[in-house]
C-alpha cells in the first residue's frame, strides 16, 4: 500500500485549472452539507488536514487514489465529484480525445494513467467508464473489489488479468466481463503499453462505490 506521502504527491493532470477549482468547491460543499469538519474527513480519507485544506482551496493537485478516498469519506462516488463540471446543455455529453480527467500515478518507473470519460450522470450514476493505460511491466497491482459488473475491452498491448482464481490473457480486441465483487487485478503486463477500456455497470445505482 502506498504511504500517505506517496499518495499525496501523485498529481492529477487536468486540461485547465477550472477542474481543480470545481473539485475543491465540490468537496468543500459536500463536507459542509454533511456537517463534517476538515479533521473528520481527512481522518476518514487517510490524508492530512493540510492537504485537504489545499485541495478544497484548489492550491494543490491530487491523485485518483486520494479522490476516491475523499469520495468514500463523504459517502459519494468518484463521479459525483465531477457531476456538475462542464455540464452539457443537451442530453448528450461529448468528451474529446485527451480531454477526460487524466490521472497519472507517479512513484513507479513509468506509471499508469486513468482517464475518466464521463462526469455527469444525474443524481445516481449507472456506470463509470475509464480509459486505462499501463506502461510499467514491473508494477504490482492490488486486488480490486466493487459492486456491479465490470467490462474490459482491450485496445492495445497484451495483458494477463486475474479474476478470482482464474487468469486470462487479453490481446487487442478481446473483452472480459465479470462481477465486481470478485477480487480482480492486472496480473502481468505481457506487452506494453497496455491500453483498455474499463466500464463499471451498477445493478443498483444506490449502491455505487467504485474503489479501483
Amino acid at each position: 500500500m502506498a504511504s500517505k506521502n506517496e499518495i499525496e504527491s501523485a498529481k492529477v493532470e487536468t486540461p485547465n485549472k477550472a477542474l481543480g477549482r470545481h473539485l475543491g468547491s465540490t468537496i468543500r460543499k459536500l463536507r459542509l452539507d454533511h456537517n463534517l469538519t476538515i479533521a473528520a474527513v481527512s481522518e476518514r480519507a487517510g490524508i492530512s488536514r493540510g492537504m485537504l485544506s489545499k485541495i478544497e482551496n484548489s492550491l494543490a493537485a491530487t491523485s485518483l487514489e486520494t479522490l476516491e478516498q475523499l469520495a468514500n469519506a463523504l459517502g459519494v462516488t468518484l463521479s459525483k465529484l465531477f457531476q456538475s463540471y462542464n455540464l452539457p446543455r443537451g442530453a448528450a455529453q461529448l468528451v474529446k480525445k485527451d480531454e477526460g480527467m487524466e490521472v497519472v500515478r507517479r512513484g513507479t518507473r513509468v506509471g499508469h494513467t486513468y482517464q475518466l470519460l464521463a462526469y455527469d450522470q444525474g443524481p445516481h450514476k449507472t456506470f463509470e467508464p475509464f480509459l486505462i493505460t499501463l506502461e510499467d511491466s514491473g508494477e504490482e497491482f492490488p486486488a480490486f473489489e466493487h459492486p456491479g459488473t465490470e467490462f474490459i475491452h482491450m485496445l492495445e498491448g497484451v495483458l494477463e488479468y486475474r479474476v478470482g482464481e482464474e487468469t486470462f490473457v487479453l490481446n487487442s480486441g478481446d473483452s472480459l466481463t465479470f462481477r465486481g465483487e470478485i477480487p480482480h487485478r492486472p496480473e502481468k503486463l505481457i506487452k506494453t503499453p497496455v491500453k483498455f477500456l474499463a466500464i463499471i455497470h451498477y445493478d443498483d445505482p444506490k449502491q455505487e462505490n467504485f474503489e479501483e
